[in-house]
């Protein structure tokens, strides 16, 4: 695609610094709390769903970095990751149609463990420069939709105040990103800056112009369906 996706990627990585360094500042606080080590990979079985514009990053500095069989490797095991997460999606849809409430829905989430398709045989990942907002922040407390998280390895302790790391102004922040980039790309899918996607699926898509709304598809290739909302 012709399009120049690094300006958009640029304002990304800005605020991945802003991220590590609120990470750093609440570690330095707090540094008797913050157990993060190189091989603890709990936050590598997470669920959680990338917005579009880190998905598109993660993909560019994937393909970036892989070549061959080794890229093939991985896109293997996200394969297989990817069809994990559509039947715990699809499970999730169907409680939601049961009348099961949302918050319910949402803890079951957070607690399911599926293994991330860029953690390897040794708990590490595989584009850690690169990871995700919600991994850099994993640790930390954080809170999504008013209520309070934290790694349940951590030394933070359940009733007392601690720095919390906002993370629906982080999502607001990286969805106004996507818009930005939907708007000024003309797709023709208007509510594209709205889909949300697991890491798995970022790997795997082909962000190309028939995915971006700029170039008909082919008859049996469908619009890129919307997904449902961030996850802890």
């Amino acid at each position: 695609m012709e399009f120049d996706l690094e300006p958009y990627f640029a304002k990304y990585e800005k605020l991945v610094v802003a991220s590590d360094s609120a990470f750093d500042r609440v570690k330095q606080a707090h540094v008797e709390c913050v157990k993060c080590t190189e091989g603890c990979a709990d936050c590598c079985h997470a669920v959680f769903d990338l917005t579009l514009i880190e998905a598109l990053y993660i993909n560019h500095r994937f393909k970036e970095k892989f070549k061959g069989e080794e890229r093939a490797d991985l896109v293997d095991k996200a394969n297989r990751t990817d069809r994990l997460m559509a039947k715990i999606k699809r499970r999730a849809q169907e409680e939601l149609l049961s009348g099961r409430s949302e918050e319910e829905i949402l803890t079951g989430l957070a607690k399911e463990r599926v293994r991330c398709p860029l953690l390897n045989a040794k708990d590490l990942c595989e584009l850690y420069d690169y990871r995700p907002l919600t991994c850099r922040f994993y640790g930390i407390p954080t809170a999504i939709g008013g209520s309070g998280h934290t790694c349940g390895l951590s030394g933070f302790k359940e009733g007392e105040t601690y720095p919390t790391v906002n993370l629906d102004t982080i999502h607001a922040k990286l969805q106004e990103i996507s818009a930005e980039l939907v708007r000024d790309l003309k797709s023709r899918y208007v509510k594209l800056a709205d889909i949300l996607v697991p890491l798995s699926s970022a790997l795997l898509t082909e962000y190309d112009e028939i995915y971006f709304g700029l170039k008909e598809a082919p008859a049996d290739e469908a619009q890129p369906k919307r997904r449902s909302r961030r996850h802890p």
